[in-house]
């Protein structure tokens, strides 16, 4: 009976920080539907963040996880080259909404396994699905900005980008919903991760780099990329205790 309770007792906790998940992404996309006049800077900081992201969050965990360093680096130059490839194909004819799809569906895959991750830290320790949710709730409101923006920028148009931005915030939930149902190899889930690192590295320096510049060619814009990527690796050093 106290394994029952107990149970279910996890899977409430698990439902509430898949739901906080959802809030701080749908507002963090309403914010970037809202100020769309300064689309620029709000452009230039998702940049900031997603390569920040990748760089500082996925790949270290990704090489912490995985056992060889040269396997994992080599399955995020994979990620980057078949992202690469997948956007330079949808665009032969023209840039086109195809480009903001792939993007949105590349994060939204990402939250995914961001609610995978917190429901599998739970099987490690408390401690570590403390540190493990902290870090994927502090940058769930920037998935949302780089939702919207991703879509917005391949020319998706707002009702694409407000889609995915729905579909982003149930995104962690799902994951969630998977941890309870399998284990993840730690081998295999490093793999991914640096997968999914070199997706957002191309996100960020081919796309939302250049339409951010693209639109106001300023420092300020330049800035903004900067201020993405230092907010980045502070929340990485606040999670990391």
């Amino acid at each position: 009976m106290g394994d029952f309770l107990a149970h279910h007792r996890l899977d409430l906790v698990l439902v509430g920080l898949g739901l906080a998940a959802a809030v701080a992404t749908l507002l963090g996309g309403t914010l970037a539907l809202r100020l769309e006049r300064r689309i620029h800077l709000i452009l230039g900081f998702s940049a900031g963040a997603v390569i920040g992201v990748a760089l500082l969050d996925l790949l270290p965990e990704a090489l912490t996880l995985g056992g060889a360093p040269d396997t994992t680096l080599a399955f995020a130059a994979l990620g980057f080259m078949v992202y690469l490839g997948l956007d330079r194909a949808l665009t032969l004819g023209g840039p086109g909404a195809q480009r903001g799809h792939l993007g949105a569906g590349s994060l939204t895959a990402h939250s995914v396994m961001d609610g995978v991750a917190i429901g599998l830290s739970f099987q490690v320790s408390a401690a570590t699905a403390m540190v493990v949710t902290l870090a994927v709730l502090a940058h769930d409101l920037s998935d949302g900005i780089n939702t919207v923006n991703v879509s917005l920028a391949g020319s998706a148009g707002r009702v694409w980008a407000r889609r995915w931005l729905i579909a982003d915030a149930a995104a962690p939930l799902v994951g969630i919903g998977l941890s309870r149902l399998f284990t993840v190899p730690r081998g295999a889930l490093a793999l991914a991760l640096a997968a999914f690192a070199g997706f957002f590295l191309v996100i960020g320096a081919s796309e939302l780099i250049p339409a951010s510049h693209q639109r106001h060619p300023r420092a300020w814009t330049t800035l903004a990329t900067m201020a993405g990527c230092a907010m980045i690796w502070l929340v990485v050093r606040l999670a990391g205790g």
